[in-house]
């Protein structure tokens, strides 16, 4: 059966590990309704952001002008696209489940990516985040986020580990392909909810996205052009998901931790703005997020006061940090966890 993603990280937990006070603070302030007005415009506006970007195929007719314009244009775009499929997926849109599914399913399609692939690993990532073995956005093959993982590494696969801190970047770059590849896995090897609509929407998807380059296009342009364009939605989406863990707390499979602690502990927040909301779209309250999964976007920062209020009160430890100082912190963490391979690497030099 696939679940909705707050299903797997059901915010009704017992009481006595401290979250159903907090919970009933935030409710109390009325941060848990929903916001429809909100939403309204968020769609409407990356709808507007969709079609401007298919409108500068026709208006542009230099290649070199549309690549550099467009081609991070359309990244963009689609990014916020993802944005809006992520809150519908955790049902922040919409009281019923289905309208957030109907959301979520069109979003998917715009994306080319499948639907039941996205939410059952990201279900697993909330109800077990940086927890080993278990939490799928840390088992990555090009990196390592413990010494175990980089010692296990063999091959190609132990060179990029060691060498992790300084091909992160790149990596990032490869996202958008990443996220394509696993869809289409996920459906050839596993039972998918919609098992006609997903593979048929992500063909579809395709077929207008090429069909679009190669109709305006030389056939190397279009190669161009989807290469940059796929390249860049993926830095933009790894560069936006990164921070919220990557470098945090990293649990052992048998580790038992109340749920409120696990979700502090294991997150990271990257300073709240007008602009870095938006660009992250709300994703830089990754603490409240993970919280209260079913929060709409816009009232994530309203409730970072009450939930860094009530960690002060129980000692819990929250971490908030800049934009360029989160980076920095994975970066550091990417090269300490590599440290054990570079160093069998100087001693098998030096024997």
């Amino acid at each position: 059966m696939i679940r909705t993603l707050d299903a797997a990280a059901n915010p009704e937990v017992p009481a006595e590990n401290g979250f159903a006070e907090l919970r009933q603070r935030v409710k109390s302030a009325g941060l848990l309704d929903r916001q429809p007005r909100y939403y309204t415009l968020t769609i409407a506006f990356t709808v507007a952001l969709m079609a401007i970007s298919i409108g500068l195929f026709f208006v542009i007719d230099n290649f070199w002008v549309l690549l550099a314009v467009n081609a991070p244009f359309m990244a963009f775009s689609l990014g916020q696209v993802g944005f809006i499929s992520h809150d519908s997926g955790h049902r922040q849109i919409f009281t019923k489940t289905r309208g957030n599914e109907i959301v979520a399913v069109t979003s998917s399609f715009v994306l080319g990516l499948s639907r039941s692939w996205w939410i059952e690993k990201h279900n697993k990532h909330h109800s077990n985040p940086n927890q080993a073995d278990m939490d799928p956005d840390i088992e990555i093959i090009v990196l390592a986020f413990s010494e175990e993982q980089a010692l296990a590494r063999r091959g190609i696969f132990r060179f990029m580990v060691r060498r992790q801190a300084q091909i992160f970047p790149l990596v990032l770059f490869l996202q958008g392909f990443s996220l394509r590849v696993s869809s289409v896995l996920h459906m050839l090897r596993n039972r998918v909810r919609y098992p006609l609509l997903e593979p048929l929407s992500m063909i579809v998807h395709l077929s207008i996205y090429l069909g679009i380059l190669l109709f305006l296009l030389e056939p190397w342009q279009a190669l161009v052009f989807f290469v940059v364009n796929q390249a860049l939605w993926g830095f933009y989406l790894a560069s936006v998901f990164a921070p919220n863990h990557k470098g945090m707390l990293m649990l052992e499979r048998d580790t038992e931790l109340d749920y409120l602690r696990r979700q502090v502990l294991t997150a990271r927040n990257v300073k709240g703005h007008p602009l870095t909301d938006f660009w992250y779209g709300g994703l830089n309250y990754q603490i409240e997020h993970h919280l209260f999964p079913t929060m709409a976007r816009n009232n994530l920062g309203k409730t970072q006061k009450l939930v860094k209020q009530f960690c002060a009160e129980r000692g819990i430890s929250y971490h908030e940090v800049g934009m360029l100082r989160s980076y920095v912190e994975i970066i550091e963490f990417l090269h300490r966890v590599s440290l054990p391979l570079r160093r069998k690497q100087t001693a098998g030099a030096l024997a």
